[in-house]
This record gives C-alpha cells, structure tokens and sequence, in this order.
C-alpha cells in the first residue's frame, strides 16, 4: 500500500516549517548569535522531549504504524546526555529541569502514544529527519558561536550509527510511503507533525523571552555601573 505520506507531510507542513525558522531564537542561532546559557538549557530540554518520544515509540514498536518508523539509530537521547555532561557537569542529572513549554510537548508526547500511537509518527518526522539533515550545518554554528571545542558540547548533531545520511533518508521515506494507513488517518498525522511544529516553537520562544530578560538585566546591570562611576 503506497500513500506517499513523506510527500504529504512535506507539503502539509509547510507553512508550520517556515514559521519555526522565524522564531527569534531560531534566526538568531542560524545567524551565529547563541547565548551558551539559552542554548544549554535548550538541550535540557531536548534531553526530556527525545526521552519521551524514544520511550513512546519503545513502548509501541510492535504496532503495525510505528514499527515503520522504528529506527534507534536516530535516537538522541544518550547523544544529549553527553552534552549536558560537558554544559553542566557530571551531576547535570540533578541540575536540569523541563522548561514549561517542554512539560506541555513531553505531555502529548506520552498521550498520544497512550491513546493514538500512530501520531508519534508525525514526532518522529518533524524532530529526527530535521535533525539529521540540518545536524552538520548547525553544528558548525554552534561550534564558532560558542567557541566550542572539536567534539564537545555539539554531540546531538552527529549521527554515529548512520553511515549514508542520503541513503537512511531515502529509506525512511520509502518506510514512510509503505505504512497501511487510511485517508483520516493520514490527515490526522499531518495535523499533529503541525502540532509538532508549534510546539517546538513554543519552547525557542520561551528561550528566547528568557535570553531578553538576561539582555535586560545586563543592560540595567551597566547602567547602574555606570552610573556608580559618575557620582
């Protein structure tokens, strides 16, 4: 059964696609300017949401839908648990906490993959295949915005265990073309990778509210400063 999902999840999520890149935080990271402390708490977060997703399509593998996109290569989570280890420290475990937009997308992550496994497909879609194709690019970025060094702090964007990107693609796509899906329930994959989408946004928003008030308090901090130095 051939339902060209992969073509429909591309163009159904367009608009949520284009909308994430102009998130604040989002241009601001593409354009080379990452507050080290926004961006490790952004790990953290990611570290809860891929927990989450990986434990859900873990729990449900052995379901038709999603044992079709059942690939642990991609996961994350042990990656992630390598960076917060170099940003926090060897008891990061104790030191980390969920963001508030992030407990709201760890929420649905684990609702639907109680009541409706098969819309972790559109979670596995928008995060793993975002990651892999855009992983070596932005790991530049991060690495000359930060100062980094070589293989320290950037290990979520390397994919050890894939050895041909265009080729694990392809494959996922063709995985994703072959699973015996419905028109309804097609849609409802779509609607709920564009739920994804705004999730994701949510949380860069959030980071980004966070890096002004420290911009803001910064800026109050030198005014006062300033201000020491006249009297």
């Amino acid at each position: 059964m051939y339902t060209n999902l992969a073509q429909k999840l591309r163009e159904g999520t367009t608009k949520s696609h284009s909308m994430a890149e102009n998130v604040s935080f989002v241009k601001s990271f593409l354009g080379g300017v990452i507050n080290k402390k926004s961006y490790r708490q952004l790990v953290a977060n990611f570290y809860f949401i891929y927990n989450a997703i990986e434990e859900e399509i873990e729990n449900n593998k052995t379901n038709l839908a999603v044992s079709s996109i059942y690939f642990p290569e991609l996961y994350r989570k042990e990656s992630l648990a390598k960076d917060l280890d170099y940003y926090y420290g060897s008891n990061w475990i104790q030191q980390i906490n969920p963001s508030q937009a992030t407990k709201v997308y760890v929420d649905r992550i684990h609702q639907i993959g109680y009541s409706n496994p098969e819309l972790l497909i559109a979670h596995s879609y928008t995060r793993y295949i975002g990651d892999l194709s855009g992983g070596q690019i932005l790991k530049k970025i991060a690495q000359n915005a930060m100062q980094l060094p070589d293989n320290q702090g950037t290990c979520f964007y390397d994919f050890k265990l894939i050895d041909n990107e265009k080729a694990f693609k392809d494959s996922y796509r063709k995985s994703l073309n072959n699973i015996p899906l419905n028109n309804d329930q097609i849609q409802k994959i779509i609607a709920e990778a564009n739920v994804a989408f705004s999730l994701n946004m949510k949380v860069f928003q959030e980071l980004n509210s966070n890096l002004i008030k420290i911009m803001i308090m910064l800026l109050i901090s030198s005014i006062n400063n300033f201000r020491k130095k006249l009297k």
